[in-house]
């Protein structure tokens, strides 16, 4: 059968998807592997200074920015940090967030709920990790004449790139870590941003630090978060 490259749908071109189909054997084997490899994932707040080249990080940025979003308006700005100088101005003022929230804006049950994890308000990984990656959301999007284009399902669009590229970054061999201090306006600010941009993930990345330790924690089994209905 001969495929066109290419038709035309409502006035807009579109063309032929590359499929890969596998054997089911095959595909129960790849769906197993990758599985396997981010079961392994974990959330990582100590680094090596060891150098990360800007290439990867590249990479790992136009891996997530393949991520499907609202009517395609691909709503995000990733910011990738190695700027010494510029680490240690983010460090402190998210401490100065994070000193805020748990002297006085987390619940005790929040804060029991965090004891296993190890973490606390100070975060030396904002300036030990060779690079950050700061995700921004665009809330609007604005033309070369200053007009606002809307963009739709932004958080949600947001978050599935995030995810791809924390996926990716694991990929890699790397580590990272989901860090939100709240609030993140001084993100912006210190990123001169523009108007409609707002920070919404702030992610280390690097090697792990040599020991490092993790929480000793179990995922969920596949009863506690599936339903099947066959």
């Amino acid at each position: 059968m001969i495929t066109k490259s290419h038709i035309i749908i409502n006035g807009h071109k579109h063309v032929a998807y590359q499929s890969n189909v596998l054997p089911k054997e095959e595909l129960i084997k790849q769906s197993k592997d990758f599985y396997s490899l981010l079961d392994k994932r974990r959330s990582v707040r100590e680094y090596s200074d060891s150098p990360v080249p800007k290439e990867v990080i590249e990479t790992l940025i136009k891996t997530a920015s393949t991520a499907p979003s609202g009517a395609h308006k691909q709503p995000w700005t990733f910011c990738a940090v190695a700027n010494p100088n510029l680490k240690t101005k983010i460090r402190e003022a998210a401490e100065i967030e994070e000193k805020e929230s748990y002297e006085s804006r987390m619940s005790d049950r929040w804060k029991k709920d965090l004891e296993p994890l190890g973490t606390n308000m100070h975060k030396p990984f904002l300036e030990k990790a060779p690079w950050l990656i700061i995700a921004f959301k665009k809330v609007h999007d604005i033309s070369d004449n200053g007009e606002k284009i809307n963009n739709y399902y932004v958080n949600e669009s947001v978050g599935i790139a995030c995810g791809m590229l924390i996926t990716a970054i694991h990929n890699a061999g790397l580590v990272t870590l989901t860090h939100t201090p709240s609030p993140m306006n001084f993100l912006a600010k210190l990123l001169n941003r523009p108007s409609n941009e707002r920070a919404f993930l702030l992610l280390p990345v690097g090697y792990p630090k040599e020991p490092t330790y993790v929480p000793n924690i179990e995922r969920k089994p596949l009863d506690k978060i599936a339903e099947f209905y066959e």
